[in-house]
């Protein structure tokens, strides 16, 4: 017994040397403007830091015990932590709770309603006017009715879907949140996987069940939900991807009893470690049983399992072919019963034909029925940006993923078109009835890694909008701008380029635009890494509105927040309110708030 305290005893990790080990190849790799330098990064709060690595981008890659998160952090910032300062957790909320009494919710299929990501089955993320509230003279007047503050993130990327006069909002820290749409005070709460809910959430009744209102998402760590939406219980709950890094980003659509869903993974962060043998992930999609979660099918993006394939420069073995992740959600088209998604980059080599693509799939069988590539071999991972780049492809891509899904519209004569954004800076469309022949291809940006379009455009029957982000750290005056490119022919209608920032000294305050964009008749909405939200004419393109979101807010549930870069989902309009989130603290501003517009403020 008297041994125990000695052999219990461990020294303190020591922070310093876990930072040169772990995190000098990226943040010290000589100009790498993506990471910062540990002297930028010395100016941050450490448990910002260890944020970062609980809840933030460097979570699958940071180690997983937390004494060695705090050494970090202490190093990083050159502070102590508190000693009961522990990883970012989310309390059950004790403050701006709804009151008993509180108006039941409504049917989600009757009043105003925003569901899923892009709104209809079409992912237009058009809200038409009845259901937007808002007439473009309006815009101008919108004021700040309420903010409602998100506990213990560093970031705010989920979407807030709007049905029944209930807001249902996900975290970085993985809780969900339904709130009173008019009031912002919480009905109630779920812990889903700490890792994070970013998805948006399809909101209907179950299939078979009238009246049961029910709310579907996914979550990082690979899990689908059904919750009831009237108090959060949970119906079911499904891992839908074991790979440990694999994540469901794609929000699930609901069409004829089934979810669809696509599965991504950040398995290319793991690959800046050299003894990582990358890399194994491959995408998918899936149909569950919205009843049951069962899952009816699985279609793999790259058809064979990645196999051995040689020895990266450090000895470690590597695996190909990896990634080709679904990031977006899935579009339907009701007319051939296919079901599209766009993938993303591959993470090693050899090369396949699916990444950087658009694939169309058989609802009913999940069987791949064409693909159209845009981009050749495009291999990319974290490795490509260390000092010594071990863990990167021989012959890097550009990493010109699909992070935003396809738009399907429909020309006057019945031509359709499949309108798509890529990180490469080019928009595409393409033929769904003609296997995916290239229609016009548009370049409205230069393409990068966080560059080109990221989140997506939204689209009327005449104009996609397309928001840009060419995000550059180190020349924070470039990049951003919003273009209006005519349907049919891809022809350049405006272009409206950002203001210079007007925080351009702190890091991440830039011009880039790389949020999803929103629209309703005559204005389309599009936030910025500087912290503004703005409204534009979407027939001259010149701005009507904007706000400076980047500040301290007194929250409805007293939760100390502040708004930040705004990036990720894009705004939500309904029923004459418009919800947006502003913080990002990846490539970004920090922050962690959602904040309600409306006329007035009334």
């Amino acid at each position: 017994m008297l041994l125990a305290p000695a052999l219990l005893a461990q020294p303190a990790p020591d922070g310093g040397k876990l930072y040169a080990q772990l995190c000098a190849r990226c943040h010290e790799a000589g100009g790498q403007k993506w990471a910062p330098t540990l002297r930028e990064m010395r100016a941050k709060p450490a448990d910002y830091v260890l944020a970062q690595m609980v809840v933030g981008l460097m979570a699958p890659i940071a180690p997983s015990d937390t004494p060695s998160r705090r050494a970090i952090a202490e190093f990083v910032a050159a502070k102590k932590l508190p000693p009961d300062t522990t990883p970012p957790a989310t309390p059950a909320p004790s403050a701006g709770l709804c009151a008993a009494g509180t108006k039941p919710m409504g049917n989600p299929a009757a009043g105003p309603r925003w569901i899923g990501w892009g709104i209809d089955t079409d992912n237009s993320r058009f809200q038409p006017a009845d259901m937007a509230g808002l007439k473009p003279e309006d815009v101008p007047r919108l004021k700040l009715k309420w903010a409602f503050g998100v506990p213990g993130v560093v970031l705010s990327f989920g979407h807030a879907t709007v049905a029944g006069g209930r807001i249902f909002l996900g975290s970085a820290s993985g809780m969900v949140y339904s709130l009173d749409a008019a009031t912002g005070c919480v009905h109630w709460t779920y812990q889903a996987a700490p890792d994070g809910v970013r998805t948006a959430f399809t909101v209907a009744e179950m299939p078979g069940s009238p009246g049961r209102t029910t709310v579907w998402f996914g979550d990082l760590a690979g899990h689908i939900y059904a919750l009831e939406a009237a108090t959060g219980r949970q119906i079911w709950k499904v891992r839908l991807e074991e790979f440990p890094t694999g994540r469901i980003t794609a929000s699930p659509v609901l069409h004829n009893g089934r979810l669809y869903v696509g599965v991504a993974s950040f398995e290319e962060l793991l690959a800046a470690n050299p003894k990582y043998e990358c890399c194994k992930f491959r995408g998918s999609v899936a149909a569950l049983d919205a009843r049951t979660g069962a899952q009816i099918w699985k279609t793999y993006t790259i058809g064979e399992p990645a196999k051995l394939t040689g020895k990266n420069q450090a000895g470690t073995p590597t695996w190909g072919p990896s990634g080709a992740g679904v990031w977006s959600a899935p579009t339907i088209d009701t007319k051939t019963k296919a079901l599209y998604v766009t993938t993303g980059d591959g993470y090693s080599d050899p090369a396949v034909a699916t990444t950087d693509s658009i694939m169309a799939l058989d609802q009913d069988t999940g069987k791949i029925l064409w693909t159209r590539q845009f981009t050749r071999a495009d291999q990319w991972n974290l490795g490509c940006i260390a000092l010594d780049k071990v863990g990167c492809p021989p012959k890097a891509g550009g990493d010109f993923d699909f992070g935003s899904s396809a738009i399907l519209r429909t020309l006057p004569g019945g031509k359709r078109l499949l309108i798509a954004g890529q990180k490469s800076g080019m928009v595409h469309a393409i033929d769904p009835d003609r296997g995916g022949e290239i229609v016009w291809q548009s370049r409205v940006g230069k393409g990068d890694v966080l560059g080109g379009v990221e989140w997506g455009p939204a689209a009327d029957a005449t104009n996609v909008y397309v928001a840009v982000s060419d995000h550059d750290p180190s020349k924070p005056e470039t990049g951003g701008g919003l273009f209006a490119l005519r349907i049919s022919n891809g022809e350049r209608q405006w272009q409206t380029m950002p203001p210079r920032p007007v925080c351009a000294s702190v890091r991440g305050c830039t011009a880039a635009q790389p949020g999803a964009v929103t629209l309703i008749p005559g204005v389309v909405f599009s936030g910025s890494l500087d912290g503004h939200i703005r409204a534009y004419s979407s027939a001259t393109g010149k701005m009507v509105w904007e706000v400076d979101t980047r500040k301290d807010y007194t929250t409805v549930n007293g939760v100390k927040a502040n708004g930040g870069s705004l990036n990720g989902a894009g705004p939500t309009v309904v029923g004459g309110a418009l919800y947006v989130n502003s913080g990002y603290g990846i490539f970004g501003m920090p922050g962690n708030v959602l904040l309600a517009f409306t006329i007035d403020g009334k």
